[in-house]
């Protein structure tokens, strides 16, 4: 156990499950709730142990937020289409797909919207329904074929 200014890091190492040795880092904290555990296959040691922490914690706030944003934000996760496992499947990479899409529109559209002052839902509207109703024609395969490097600047 590692304690510091109201916190306190805790762990377990080599706990067996099937054919693995798992750790277990438990983190709490005087003004939180409740504590954060992760599992890991990770070596753990007196040393790492908050460095560990504050790369959970990130990694499951980057997945919450995403999540947060698949489900809210009209790209329909909250909703079974199906009760098809595979189908169910599908229809998430396919969310997750246009999420990641969404991402990299928006970085390379923010210069657009400062520029024509148009709201980012508007911008994303427009591309929804572009891609809804725009038939690709054999020129556009031929631009999608070339080799091509996008770089996005932030």
């Amino acid at each position: 156990m590692l304690a510091k200014q109201g916190q306190t890091y805790s762990y377990v190492l080599k706990i067996p499950h099937q054919a693995y040795e798992l750790n277990v880092v438990e983190f709490t904290q005087c003004n939180l709730p409740h504590p954060f555990v992760f599992i890991t296959n990770l070596p753990v040691t007196r040393r790492n142990c908050v460095q560990l922490v504050e790369d959970g914690r990130r990694r499951w706030q980057i997945e919450n937020e995403g999540f947060n944003e698949q489900k809210n934000h009209g790209l329909g996760l909250n909703h079974m289409f199906s009760q098809n496992y595979t189908a169910m499947k599908n229809h998430y990479f396919l969310i997750q797909i246009g999420h990641m899409i969404a991402q990299l529109l928006e970085l390379g559209i923010r210069r657009l919207c400062r520029l024509s002052k148009m709201a980012t839902t508007h911008i994303f509207a427009l591309v929804k329904e572009a891609f809804r109703t725009l038939i690709l024609t054999d020129e556009d395969e031929v631009h999608v074929n070339q080799q091509t490097q996008y770089r996005l600047r932030c």
